[in-house]
């Protein structure tokens, strides 16, 4: 064989060399997919948890200087408590935050805010019970 004939086989990757390779993305993707699934998963609750403190503090707010509670969380919006009411990270929605009415007949209107998702946090809990 002459070098230009010799040069020509030597070209391109042996398929032995193309599956190790593949093998090697393979456990690093095994690897790096759960960890990201995780912190996505994180990312989730904690704009839960953050979303929840804001719209309780605005609910504590509108309370102190109406002396009422709002009827709705779109008074919230309304009023400049907030700046516009939050999609629930887990439902996407702005409309399944599920509203806990006061019972005091004096002082009606929404309390309190939990979210309307039926997922489990990371440490066991429903979402919807914070």
């Amino acid at each position: 064989m002459n070098g230009r004939a010799r040069r020509a086989s030597c070209r391109g990757f042996t398929l032995l060399e193309l599956l190790v390779v593949m093998a090697i993305i393979g456990t690093l993707l095994s690897i790096a997919v759960p960890r990201y699934f995780h912190a996505l998963a994180h990312a989730r609750e904690t704009v839960l948890r953050q979303d929840l403190t804001i719209m309780r503090e605005a609910l504590d707010k509108y309370y102190a200087d109406l002396g009422q509670y709002p009827d709705e969380l779109a008074r919230l919006a309304e009023r400049r408590y907030l700046r516009a009411v939050p999609a629930d990270p887990f439902t996407k929605q702005s409309a399944t935050w599920v509203l806990v009415q006061s019972e005091d007949p004096e002082h009606e209107g929404i309390v309190d805010v939990h979210s309307g998702a039926t997922d489990l946090a990371s440490d066991g809990t429903p979402v919807a019970s914070w």
